[in-house]
């Protein structure tokens, strides 16, 4: 994993975010490019969502494996704005995606003065969907690495959340915020993920895809022998 942007001596600012599955080693990450940045003398500050109070407690960043640093606990993007000292130059943030939409304004407006900022958050819901502003998060950085977990079901590189009630799948209409651990979540590949509901409103699409087009238009290797067709010209 490279680390970006971290001797940056004319203070050009820079947006970087590490995404991806619960369990994936987002937080062991951003852990460790904030201790190096440190190591270079730059003038840190770390924040994370008050939401998030697993592990070593809310005024804390740390990992599954037990790593961690420091944090001040906020609720909202106004707050960062407010907190942010002039002379800082890096600000990292975990669990971006509880955090409101205006975190994406208050991010470019640090970057746009010349701080470095690290986000890291997980991508997508329970669901499988976009979480929070996650969008316009990724949309507007300059880097983002994506890390995948293991698959509790299959092995394969997890990517999606799988929440779990009584050790079954969590249904659709469970609410999108819910902070937990290995308890209540595991990794999971797109084959082995489950969202019930939502794979009851999908009935008639998947159906749709496996049905078979009336004339249906596939491309093969053949087809880069074929000259295209020429158009007849328009008689007037």
């Amino acid at each position: 994993m490279k680390d970006i942007a971290l001797y940056h001596g004319d203070r050009q600012g820079w947006v970087e975010v590490i995404t991806g599955v619960m369990f994936s080693g987002k937080s062991e990450e951003m852990i460790r490019r904030v201790r190096r940045a440190l190591i270079a003398r730059r003038r840190v500050q770390v924040f994370k969502s008050d939401l998030d109070d697993r592990y070593a407690g809310v005024g804390r960043i740390s990992s599954h494996d037990g790593s961690g640093v420091d944090a001040v606990p906020v609720r909202s993007s106004f707050e960062i704005a407010e907190l942010v000292h002039p002379d800082t130059q890096v600000v990292a943030i975990d669990e971006v995606q509880f955090l409101d939409d205006g975190i994406v304004e208050v991010v470019e407006a640090l970057a746009d003065h010349g701080v470095r900022v690290i986000m890291a958050g997980t991508d997508m819901d329970f669901r499988g969907l976009p979480f929070g502003a996650m969008g316009g998060i990724l949309a507007t950085a300059e880097s983002v690495d994506k890390l995948f977990a293991i698959c509790v079901v299959c092995g394969n590189p997890a990517t999606r959340n799988q929440r779990l009630v009584d050790g079954r799948p969590a249904p659709a209409e469970s609410p999108t915020i819910q902070v937990g651990g290995a308890e209540e979540y595991e990794a999971r590949c797109r084959r082995c993920h489950e969202v019930p509901a939502e794979d009851r409103a999908q009935t008639s699409l998947l159906d749709a895809l496996a049905s078979d087009p009336t004339d249906p238009l596939v491309l093969t290797h053949e087809s880069l022998r074929v000259p295209p067709a020429r158009s007849r010209p328009i008689s007037r």
